[in-house]
């Protein structure tokens, strides 16, 4: 991408009771007879039609949509049903997968309840985890939505154990899920009605509970302009609500009693558990003052209606209420939308949260869809169609996004996982509330035992494999000291009296026997097959006695998961220093004199990766005090035009000469995706003194969650964007490094300019507005430094023998050839020129490469190689001619850093 047009063109491409305990020698004598053994998972690779039928396997292999892949019991009456949908868009096909908690709602020990923020309070927002764990739930999603600007309350209504937390805003197309008392689950859309009444007969419509400021619908007024609304205990805050555009006039009620009254003022306390507190404003203030002083009785009465009958619900008929978006089916099909989607990012693949029911009533869906490195997400149309094929009758949209989140309680386990990585990885946003499951069954008699521990290893690695039952409920309990004898299914795996060892890699199976009772764990052992990448979390370490780096060694597997290798799979390789590694550290213990280099190799399973140690490897680059680089604002697309660049002192603490990048923005204005750029040096960009491994800067994040993105130019003019952050998550300063060994620079690399970005995507979960601030940018240089390594110009003719180095002329040993329009040499004409070693290992076939920090591995014939440690594809491979190893020339040439020019006229080659 060399423009801004450019970027945004990519951008746009780019969740009956049996008698109590059993006596452990009761369970045992169950478990050493075997009768226990269950397995949780079945019903694999199916797909599902519209009418709830799976199709055959033969249909199943042409089929697209939704593919069963997986069930999971969490505990009695529920299920976690796992499923992967597949979908075309622009032309390819693209999968996401969908989780689905089945809740069987006449189950006697099972219940779904709402959760609330910390402690059962709104304003108090905690993660999906965070609440499951406070409350027990089993199972959880994420909640209603909320504004993130304000102080935390849903925007539809919420009860929670029979007792009403927060009623619908005045919202058009809102619709909510409930259940209620006769267990009978309800999907509708709902407005508030009710009203106070004082000792004197009068009375005052109220507007609302515990609500926070918003814009009503369709009349477009200030919700709390006029109105009079009730704040109970649930309401954590004093201010009720922040930001409201009016001034309150309060009343605390207790037992139908007004205590105390405050008027244009709010009342200096939350609520009490006892009582409540009324909050006019205008008219509402107005009867406030003449028909609730002090020591006057009032009472309040409130309804729900039902905006698709017209009828009265009463809340207390209900066990359970949450509040969601638009409809997305009904009667087993898509429905029509019934709120406007652009705010939602409908039409764009995210991760989606939804709740629903079946035909009969029976059962209830807890849904979500991953967007994840596994996962792609899926437009609301997309969801209404897996939906309606998983057999959902009705459904409607909860939060998305990245509030979407799953946990749930695995068999046999105490407590709950994240069920799939969030947009945001492994973190949890911080929600309102969410919809939990709970169970209330008893304990009873064991019914099977599980096996717990890793289900993927590396070569060399060490596991052990705790034991853990569940009773005829599937709730976990105590299994005690059971006598477990084990072993492996085969020589993958390795029992050495206290645990299992990874000997190879491939698949295994851990088995535990006690009598005649046995479990089993699938477990796979790594190999470098399933390897896309093994890198190093340093890109370069100090060359220096004494100097110790702790080390990780990671790996991408092919699939799209990241794993960290233990230190015992690891072997190591020292070369240019003395030194050692143990438990994952790297000590320098001597330093040859006027050496200017080292490496460290990490091995496993034959792939190896390198970090380079240099004597001065990191060096600052641009401090902004007192310098001549200049900074100026600039933004996309051309509606959003607010905004500011520019170098100033005393922020943050920081001294008047002590001067930071300051870029603030405001990207109100304007559709899709949205830009705003400090750029340096009028577009020249700040010359980072050569072409670094990584660059690093101190900035100053604003929590707005938008994309940190920096551009740099090479010495041929080519730009070059990686990410400084997917997300802005924090507030305050930070030290961020970006690898830039990989973009395929040329030349001295220059810094032309950083930016924030708005995405169209979860654009409502973003602040158009912030200020972010850059300092210290620091560059971390090649291996040994770019003055160490040879400088030339080499001039190379096909098929001729002679060559002509920084205008010496050269004999070869074999001439350049051209082969299906690649040009080929042998690897050491390059190096005996520009620096470096090579090495052939006979057996393997395989040549590497290592010129600086650049380290290459490519094997003859194959059409892959290897980057230091990761995996390339390319359209061209080493060959042998004559008994010599030829590589790619200009493959070769340009990933060590290097020029290549060819002249069709005259056959020639031009190596810089």
């Amino acid at each position: 991408m060399g423009s801004e047009a450019e970027e945004m063109k990519q951008m746009k491409s780019s969740s009956g009771s049996k008698r109590a305990a059993v006596k452990r020698s009761k369970w045992l004598i169950m478990l050493l007879t075997g009768t226990m053994l269950m397995s949780p998972f079945f019903g694999m690779g199916h797909v599902v039609h519209a009418d709830g039928k799976l199709l055959s396997a033969s249909e199943t292999r042409a089929a697209t949509g939704l593919v069963k892949v997986g069930e999971e019991i969490i505990t009695s009456g529920a299920k976690l049903l796992k499923y992967q949908y597949t979908t075309t868009r622009s032309g390819k096909q693209v999968k996401a997968n969908l989780n689905m908690v089945q809740a069987d709602l006449q189950n006697p020990y099972l219940k779904l309840d709402t959760m609330t923020g910390t402690g059962g309070k709104l304003n108090a927002r905690q993660s999906v985890g965070g609440m499951a764990k406070e409350t027990g739930a089993v199972a959880a999603v994420n909640g209603d939505y909320f504004a993130m600007d304000k102080e935390g309350a849903p925007l539809g209504p919420e009860i929670s154990g029979g007792s009403v937390i927060s009623s619908p805003s005045a919202l058009k197309g809102m619709y909510a899920f409930g259940v209620t008392k006769s267990n009978q689950p309800v999907i509708d859309e709902y407005r508030f009605q009710g009203k106070v009444a004082s000792e004197d007969g009068s009375s005052f419509e109220l507007a609302g509970i515990n609500q926070s400021a918003y814009m009503t619908e369709p009349d477009k007024q200030y919700s709390h302009v006029n109105a009079m609304y009730i704040y109970t205990s649930s309401w954590k805050n004093q201010d009720r609500p922040i930001n409201s555009s009016t001034t309150p006039t309060e009343v605390l009620v207790r037992n139908g009693v007004v205590e105390e009254f405050s008027d244009k003022a709010s009342i200096k306390a939350s609520a009490p558990e006892d009582g409540y507190i009324l909050r006019g404003h205008g008219t509402a203030a107005t009867y406030m003052r003449e028909h609730m002083q002090v020591g006057m009785q009032v009472s309040t009465d409130y309804r729900l209606v039902s905006q698709t009958s017209g009828q009265l619900v009463d809340p207390d008929s209900f066990q359970m209420m949450i509040g969601g978006h638009t409809l997305l089916v009904e009667n087993g099909k898509a429905s029509g939308f019934t709120r406007d989607t652009n705010s939602i990012s409908g039409s764009s693949a995210r991760a989606r949260t939804a709740v629903g029911y079946s035909k009969d009533g029976r059962y209830a869906y807890l849904i979500t869809v991953e967007k994840n490195d596994y996962s792609a997400g899926l437009t609301l149309k997309e969801m209404q169609q897996a939906l309606v094929q998983a057999g959902v009758w009705k459904a409607v949209n909860l939060d998305g996004g990245g509030s979407t989140t799953m946990v749930h309680r695995p068999l046999a386990e105490t407590s709950n996982v994240l069920s799939f990585n969030t947009e945001y990885g492994t973190t949890q946003r911080q929600v309102v509330n969410g919809l939990g499951v709970y169970t209330t069954a008893p304990q009873g008699a064991v019914k099977g035992i599980v096996l717990s521990g890793s289900t993927k290893l590396y070569i060399g690695q060490q596991a052990t494999y705790s034991t853990k039952a569940y009773d005829e409920y599937y709730n976990p309990v105590d299994a005690g000291n059971v006598n477990m004898s084990w072993s492996a299914s085969n020589d993958a795996l390795a029992w050495n009296g206290s645990s299992f060892v990874a000997k190879r890699a491939g698949s295994s199976q851990v088995i535990g026997k006690s009598g005649s009772a046995t479990a089993k764990k699938e477990v796979e052992v790594i190999g470098a097959s399933q390897i896309d990448h093994l890198y190093m979390n340093a890109s370069s370490a100090p060359l220096t006695a004494g100097a110790s780096v702790k080390l990780q060694v990671k790996v991408k597997l092919k699939d799209g998961s990241v794993g960290t290798l233990p230190n015992e799979s690891v072997k190591w390789e020292l070369k240019g220093f003395e030194g050692s590694v143990k438990d994952g550290t790297l000590t320098v213990n001597s330093v040859p004199a006027g050496a200017s280099i080292g490496y460290a190799f990490a091995s496993y399973d034959g792939l190896r990766t390198m970090i380079p140690l240099t004597v001065s490897s990191e060096q600052l680059v641009e401090d902004f005090n007192g310098t001549g680089t200049t900074v100026g604002f600039t933004s996309l697309p051309k509606d959003v035009t607010k905004g500011q660049a520019a170098i100033v002192g005393n922020y943050d603490g920081k001294t008047a000469q002590d001067k930071v990048v300051k870029l603030n923005y405001d990207m109100t204005a304007g559709s899709d995706n949205k830009f705003a750029y400090a750029l340096f040096n009028n577009g020249k960009g700040i010359p980072m003194g050569g072409l670094p491994t990584s660059v690093k800067l101190d900035i100053y994040g604003d929590n707005s969650l938008n994309w940190l993105r920096a551009e740099f130019i090479d010495a041929n003019g080519k730009s070059h964007v990686t990410d400084v952050a997917k997300y802005i998550d924090w507030s305050g300063w930070k030290t961020l490094e970006m690898d830039t060994s990989s973009l395929g620079a040329t030349g001295s690399l220059s810094l032309k300019r950083l930016y924030v970005v708005n995405l169209k995507d979860g654009q409502d979960e973003r602040a158009v507005k912030g200020e972010v601030a850059f300092d210290r940018i620091r560059a971390t240089m090649p291996a040994g430094g770019a003055a160490n390594l040879p400088k030339a110009d080499m001039k190379l003719t096909v098929n001729s023998r002679a060559a002509v180095v920084t205008g010496k002329e050269k004999s070869l040993d074999v001439a350049p050839i051209v082969l299906n329009g690649s040009t080929y040499v042998p690897v050491r004409v390059i190096l005996d020129a520009f620096g470096g070693e090579t090495a052939w290992n006979g057996q393997q076939k395989k040549v590497t490469v290592l010129r600086g920090d650049r380290y290459l591995e490519l094997t003859v014939n194959a059409k892959e190689y290897l980057n230091n440690g990761k995996r390339v594809a390319s359209d061209v491979a080493p060959i042998i001619r004559s008994n010599r190893t030829l590589v790619p020339l200009r493959l070769v040439s340009e990933q060590i850093g290097l020029i290549v020019n060819w002249d069709q006229k005259t056959k020639s080659i031009t190596i810089r």
